[in-house]
Formats: C-alpha cells, structure tokens, sequence
C-alpha cells in the first residue's frame, strides 16, 4: 500500500444530516472475510462492491441518541495504524426478549452494518468483529427518563469501516449478489 497522497478535498456542500437509522447484527464469521469484494484489489478506495454468499442479519432501528465514530490510532515509535470504531446505542424500552439478545450479544463479537440518515452503509467490525465494551438497562428516574438500554460496541480493525457501494434505505445489501435474510423484531 502506498503512502502518497492523491486527492485534495474542497469544501463540501452542507447537505449532509448526522445520526443513525438503523444497525444490522451478524454472529461472527456469518459474512466471511472472502465474501467480500472491494473496489480495487488493494481495497485501498474504502469501498465494498459486492458481498457473496447466504447469511442472516438482524436489524435493528433507531431513533435518537446513536452514534457511529471511528478514531484513527497511529504510533510513530511502533510504526502502527489503526482504526477505533465505536457505536453507541440507545434502545428504548425493557424487554425481557431484548434482554436475552443483548446479553447474548455481550457474550460474542457480532459483525455490525450501520446504516445512517445519507444513505451510507458501513460494515463495522469486518474482520474482527464488534465488542460490547458498556452498557445499562436503566428504568429512568422521571417519568420523562430513558427507560431502555444503552449500549457501546467496538472494534479495531486495519482500517475504517468501509462503506458498501448500493446500499439503500432499508436494505444496505441492495447492490450485493448475496441471499440476505434481514430479520426485524416486533414490537412489544
């Protein structure tokens, strides 16, 4: 890989919007490494083309006080780069169904999808998956308190999570050749 700059950037237009509308788990290895197709062979462009093969995912709207962050990590003494990506969430409600599936999710490494309001997908946790490093279940104090769940996931990969080219609203896998099963909960 190449160290030589070969882009400038121009200040862009304000037509961007911050937040998150939806994330999509997987279980680890679910979407393999090889599966995945970039826009070069290099992967240098951060850009995933297709995405092969038959997996589930489980998603998961949002609304409100998520983020996504990456934090760039680079030591000069070692001669290391890498990526810090966070997610935090803030899920609304108790449930004892969402319960199991969180606890679960702390158990694991899940792969994460993250969908936001500008049409981007981003596969966070690609090679290493996704750590729950906090959280809370929390009743609130005041009647207008969270009552929920809040939750931060992280990984630390080469590098940032790569944005998946075709992704639309609601179906960040619109542009793969993969059978994508996406399972959505219910309300309770």
């Amino acid at each position: 890989m190449a160290c030589d700059l070969s882009l400038g950037r121009a200040i862009p237009c304000k037509n961007v919007v911050g937040g998150l509308r939806a994330i999509y788990f997987a279980d680890f290895g679910e979407i393999p490494f090889s599966a995945i197709t970039f826009a070069d062979a290099t992967a240098t462009y951060d850009e995933i083309t297709d995405i092969s093969g038959t997996f589930t995912v489980y998603k998961y709207d949002l609304k409100g006080n998520s983020s996504f962050e990456q934090a760039f990590n680079s030591s000069r003494e070692n001669g290391t780069t890498f990526f810090t990506q966070t997610l935090n969430l803030s899920l609304t409600k108790l449930t004892k169904q969402d319960n199991k599936q969180l606890k679960v999710m702390a158990y694991g490494r899940p792969q994460v999808i993250v969908e936001d309001y500008n049409g981007n997908a981003f596969f966070m946790g690609m090679q290493y998956g996704a750590e729950v490093t906090g959280g809370t279940v929390v009743t609130g104090a005041a009647m207008g308190d969270l009552s929920g769940y809040t939750l931060t996931l992280e990984g630390q990969e080469k590098a940032p999570a790569y944005f998946i080219e075709g992704a639309v609203q609601n179906n960040p896998f619109a542009g793969c050749t993969a059978t994508v099963t996406i399972t959505t909960g219910t309300s309770f």
